[in-house]
Formats: structure tokens, C-alpha cells, sequence
């Protein structure tokens, strides 16, 4: 089959193009850089309404992975409008031009995240869940329904709601347990909602060929843990002490009121029943075994 893939320099995408090619699939990627162009890389640039369109020739599915990192710096007002740019005005964009093409492809799995059930306390939410409230939820949402025009066009829309990637998130706090500085964060209750990189890989290639699924299908293993459980779990893997905690008003003043509290001190607890229900099977359903093989 044949797949076009948006967001590929990134974490997510620069490993599923290797993926999909090892199991025998033709790949194809969008690029917003004019030097990258080549035979199987496409320009287009969402903001100016710019897109090559031979990028669609023969495509069986697109997976469109562009978002800035919410990661990227304090969450200044202009900063929050380039992650709802990134987000809705190029999905709204990739949705246009496949509804627009004579023959449009198949199928579009289009990220999104579990923010979307926004602060779910001590319980986990399937796919059925409601959108919680907050900048994430509505994010979120918005990211979803920019998919529209494809959905209307008929092809197959699925919003994967991806959780916390374990190999992004050990880049960023395996330096700090390394050191003997880590520890949960905030009161280490809140629920974490994970997936380690290579399920995510053979998930997106699962839905971009099971044709029976469509519409919300949360990314994340079955088995949410809490900041207090994940930070026990990296620490036992490094053989560093996970004892020393980032109190939530410390983590207020570095990241600022809004970030913090939308992203590492909510709860945010999503299971897969959708995948599960389709007969999906994870490598590494058990945190200790995906942090193993992440840092090892």
C-alpha cells in the first residue's frame, strides 16, 4: 500500500516512515522545507495555501502528524495560537485538498491527544469519555473537527489520541534521574497515560489497514500509572533514587500557572478500548518493560 505522511522529521513520524517501509508499504512525506523536496517528499505550506498535489497520486491513507511541541516555551499568547496553528489550520488544510481530489484516498489518521478528556481524577476514560474543559480539551476538540471536509468527502477519519510517548518523555527526565534528581511531580497522584514508540508505529499501521475502525481511538496502552508509580519505575530501571519531588508550586513559577497545570500536574487517564475491542496486541503493555527498552 501506499501512505502519505505529514510531520515526518519529527519523533512520531521520522520513525514510522523506516516502519511502514520494513513492512513493505511505499511512503510518500509533505514537507514545509523547499531543500527537502525530492522524488517522494512533496512541498506544501498550509499557512499560505500551497500544497503539490501529485503528493496524492495512488495514496491509499495519509497520517498527518504536524504540531508544535507544547513543549516549546512558556505559554504566551502568541505561542497558544501557534499550537492551535499548527494544528487546526493544517489539518483543516490536508482535509480540504483530500476532499477537493477526484479520487481522494482512503483514509486519514489524523493526530490529536488525550487531553482531549481533559482532568479525569482518578478514573480513565475510553474512547466514549466526554470532553473535559480547559485549553488541551478545547484544543483538542477543534484539532478533531478540522478533519471535517475529509470526513464529508467520505474517507475514513480516525482521531488518534496519543498519550505520553515513552521515548519522548525519557529524553527529557532521564538526564535528571541520572543525576539523582528525580522524583513525581506535584502530589504524584495524577494519572499518566503512556505508550512506548514501537506499539505506537504498529498501531497507526493497524488502523491505517483495518478499514472497520473510525472516528476517536485513544493511543495509549491499557495501563495508566501515576507520576508517583512512573517516577518509582524510571528510577528502579536507572538504579537512581526517584525520592526528591517537584512540588507543584515550584513547577507553577518554572513553567508557568497554565502550562503546568494543563500538562504535568493534571490527571489524564485513557484506556484503548477501541484497539482492544479489534483485537490489537501491545509489545509493551508493562511500564517497566517499555522504559527498559527505551533506555537501554
Amino acid at each position: 500500500m501506499k501512505f502519505l505522511v505529514t510531520g515526518s522529521t519529527g519523533l512520531i513520524g521520522s520513525a514510522l516512515l523506516p516502519h511502514l517501509k520494513a513492512k513493505g508499504h511505499q511512503v510518500v512525506t509533505l514537507v514545509r522545507d523547499r531543500r527537502l523536496e525530492g522524488p517522494s517528499s512533496f512541498y506544501w505550506d498550509p499557512a499560505g495555501g500551497e500544497i503539490d498535489l501529485l503528493a496524492f497520486d495512488e495514496v491509499d491513507g495519509v497520517v498527518h502528524l504536524c504540531g508544535k511541541n507544547l513543549f516549546s516555551g512558556r505559554w504566551t499568547r502568541s505561542l497558544k495560537r501557534d499550537f492551535r496553528l499548527s494544528r487546526i489550520e493544517s489539518t483543516e488544510y490536508i482535509s480540504r485538498a483530500m476532499a477537493a481530489l477526484d479520487e481522494a484516498p482512503r483514509t486519514l489518521i489524523s493526530a490529536s491527544a488525550v487531553g482531549y478528556y481533559g482532568n479525569t481524577g482518578t478514573e480513565a476514560s475510553d474512547e466514549s469519555g466526554p470532553k473535559g474543559t480547559g485549553y488541551l480539551s478545547d484544543l483538542c476538540a477543534d484539532w478533531e473537527a478540522a478533519t471535517g471536509s475529509a470526513a464529508a468527502r467520505g474517507v475514513r477519519v480516525v482521531n488518534l489520541r496519543i498519550g505520553l510517548v515513552i521515548e519522548g518523555l525519557l529524553k527529557k527526565l532521564t538526564p535528571l534521574f541520572r543525576l539523582g534528581l528525580g522524583g513525581p511531580t506535584g502530589n504524584g497522584r495524577q494519572l499518566m497515560s503512556w505508550i512506548a514508540l514501537p506499539d505506537l508505529l504498529q498501531m497507526i499501521e493497524f488502523l491505517l489497514v483495518n478499514e472497520l475502525i473510525s472516528g476517536p481511538v485513544n493511543g495509549v496502552t491499557d495501563q495508566p500509572v501515576t507520576g508517583r508509580e512512573f517516577a518509582r519505575t524510571l528510577g528502579k530501571v536507572l538504579r537512581r533514587p526517584a525520592i526528591l519531588p517537584a512540588p507543584a508550586w515550584a513547577l507553577r513559577i518554572l513553567l508557568g500557572r497554565e502550562m503546568a497545570g494543563e500538562t504535568i500536574l493534571k490527571s489524564v487517564g485513557a484506556v484503548p478500548d477501541r484497539l482492544l475491542s479489534s483485537g490489537f496486541q501491545f509489545r509493551y503493555a508493562s511500564l517497566e518493560r517499555a522504559v527498559r527498552r527505551a533506555v537501554e
